[in-house]
């Protein structure tokens, strides 16, 4: 497996875990208190947003860092 093959898995990865986060956001601020058992895992409703929106953005900028390095070709360096 190359680093190339490796990286655009972690890219992949990114991109649906970034999806199911930002699924995962209420419009009104009710994020993960809505869902119910899974805001029990926090201290408050308030911890699991803060929580969620550091996830989130850390894959953000995984995805975008990861999409400048591929498209830019800077992991195809030429043999020999």
């Amino acid at each position: 497996m190359t680093i190339v093959s490796l990286v655009k898995i972690i890219w992949a990865v990114s991109a649906v875990g970034l999806t199911i986060l930002v699924l995962l956001h209420s419009p009104k601020g009710d994020g993960l208190g809505a869902l119910g058992g899974q805001a029990q895992l926090f201290t408050s409703t308030k911890s699991a947003e803060i929580t969620l929106n550091r996830a989130t953005w850390t894959l953000t900028v995984l995805f975008m860092g990861l999409t400048v390095i591929l498209s830019a070709g800077w992991l195809n360096v030429p043999a020999g």
